[in-house]
């Protein structure tokens, strides 16, 4: 494999790019018109416009990318992560362009891309499941017997869905058909299928993930655990490894299971096994994604492995080179996305230009981003800026090190979720590692968030004047060359 087409943009087509380059493998970046002056597109050895800023002109269309595929020469497609990384109907066409997708196989993507079949696949090993039904809902006076049964509250959710989208809770039977028919609709509307099924709500979930890695001899290991429960409209902001409340018999059950799971449909290539965890520890299967996880930093963390790495070389038939055995877990890490939201609205995108973008650096500290100072935050993709990551010796000090980080990075022009992002480390409940999914909704202060921003600024502004004041009270140096060269006047005038 000496050239690979990355189908994808921003910071993970970058950070694929990276680890190609470092195993001596040629780049192709394909790009959105929006994106002609993207990193990414710089960086490449090749780069080719596949169309039209919106997606569906370009990002999302898989004739484009196989076209631009076979123009450059490169054999293989890596999708990352979003875009069609997931798309099973998109996996045929490159295998039938005789071209290698990294990643699993269109049969494996189908499978887990539906959670009843998912679920289906799944209890073949006997993997724990959330009481509930295991096949669509089709009469709705049968599933209000059998919500009765499970036991109220419970959750309606989509068969094809993900993001929260197509999810309801009822919390009585006197609710349950209202609550139904409005999944069924939202699911039609955002996936196109209205299969919805029913489980037991969980009062108080944590959600946790297992990195596994199959290759196409049959082996298959997991890469422990990540803590996924810090989210907002049920997507992930903050995520971090290992989990703060598994214990080594859980992690080694939970793991086990994971491998079961990718082995039910013979996977290859990297995926994640979702799990739910309730306030007793017990554990049940969620799904499985099928790709490279957005959070994937920091298993490579604690385990010292490149996972795109790792995905390039299952994709050229090799075997893993570490058993399970081997693998052990090192440190802590912290991950936080870095998104052009704003927190005291709700977390709505607020796109604009990076006026100011300085990045933390140090010890510890790894930033995958995409942008650089006075780049505009497109309106047509996710609003995701960064991925910001921190690593210590143990959990305090990977929070201590994000803590840091925060008040390093320097982002003006747009509202972030970094002022959020230091809001939950210094959080007791964060730190003391006793949270649940519902974390937002229970302990974000949108005021405590902004009278912190203010007091910031004004300190900031107090800062202002005072340099201009000491400035303009220092006595004038004449203007030589040597002067001018001078390190000592560089520092003075930066007073």
């Amino acid at each position: 494999m000496k050239k690979i087409l990355i189908a994808n943009r921003g910071e993970i087509a970058l950070r694929i790019m990276r680890s190609a380059k470092e195993m001596g493998i040629k780049t192709v970046a394909v790009y959105s018109e929006a994106d002609r002056e993207a990193l990414h597109v710089r960086y490449a050895d090749e780069a080719i416009c596949i169309g039209p800023a919106p997606s569906n002109q370009s990002y999302l269309v898989a004739e484009k990318i196989i076209a631009a595929c076979v123009k450059t020469g490169a054999e293989a497609i890596h999708p990352g992560y979003g875009f069609l990384s997931e798309n099973a109907a998109f996996a045929r066409l490159v295998k039938a362009a005789g071209l290698i997708l990294i990643g699993p196989t269109p049969e494996a993507m189908e499978i887990m891309g539906n959670k009843l079949s998912a679920k289906a696949a799944a209890l073949k090993y006997n993997i724990p499941m959330v009481p509930g039904t295991e096949e669509a809902i089709t009469d709705i006076e049968e599933a209000k017997l059998r919500a009765i049964a499970v036991g109220f509250p419970i959750l309606i959710k989509a068969a094809a869905g993900g993001g929260g989208k197509g999810m309801r809770i009822v919390n009585q039977a006197a609710d349950f058909e209202e609550q139904m028919h409005l999944a069924v609709s939202e699911a039609v509307s955002a996936f196109g299928d209205g299969a919805v099924f029913i489980e037991r709500y969980v009062s108080s979930p944590r959600h946790i993930e297992i990195q596994i890695l199959g290759d196409t001899h049959g082996n298959i290991v997991h890469l422990f655990e990540r803590e996924c429960s810090i989210q907002r409209r049920h997507q992930k902001v903050i995520e971090e490894a290992p989990s703060s409340v598994l214990t080594p018999a859980i992690r080694e059950e939970m793991g086990k299971c994971a491998v079961d799971v990718a082995r039910a449909v013979q996977y290859v290539g990297a995926g994640t096994v979702e799990f739910i965890l309730d306030e007793n520890l017990d554990f049940f299967f969620l799904e499985m994604n099928t790709r490279l996880q957005v959070e994937h930093p920091v298993t490579e963390f604690i385990t010292g492995l490149d996972l795109v790495k790792e995905q390039i070389k299952i994709a050229r038939g090799e075997q893993l080179s570490f058993t399970q055995e081997d693998l052990k877990i090192n440190g802590h890490a912290m991950e936080l996305r870095v998104y052009a939201e704003d927190p005291l609205n709700n977390f709505l995108p607020d796109i604009g230009t990076l006026q100011t973008y300085r990045t933390p650096k140090g010890n510890g500290v790894r930033v995958d981003d995409g942008f650089e100072e006075g780049m505009e935050i497109p309106i047509y993709y996710d609003p995701m800026i960064a991925k910001l990551i921190t690593y210590g010796k143990d959990r305090k000090e990977a929070i201590d090190r994000m803590v840091r980080a925060i008040e390093e990075y320097e982002i003006t022009g747009i509202q972030t979720t970094l002022g959020f992002g230091k809001f939950v480390m210094q959080h007791e409940v964060f730190t003391s590692g006793q949270f649940d999914t519902h974390f937002v909704e229970k302990y974000f202060d949108a005021d405590s968030l902004k009278n912190d921003s203010q007091e910031e600024a004004f300190i900031a502004a107090i800062a202002g004047v005072m340099a201009i004041k000491n400035k303009a009270a220092l006595p004038a140096v004449p203007q030589t060359s040597a002067a001018q060269g001078s390190q000592w006047r560089k520092n003075r005038t930066q007073l």
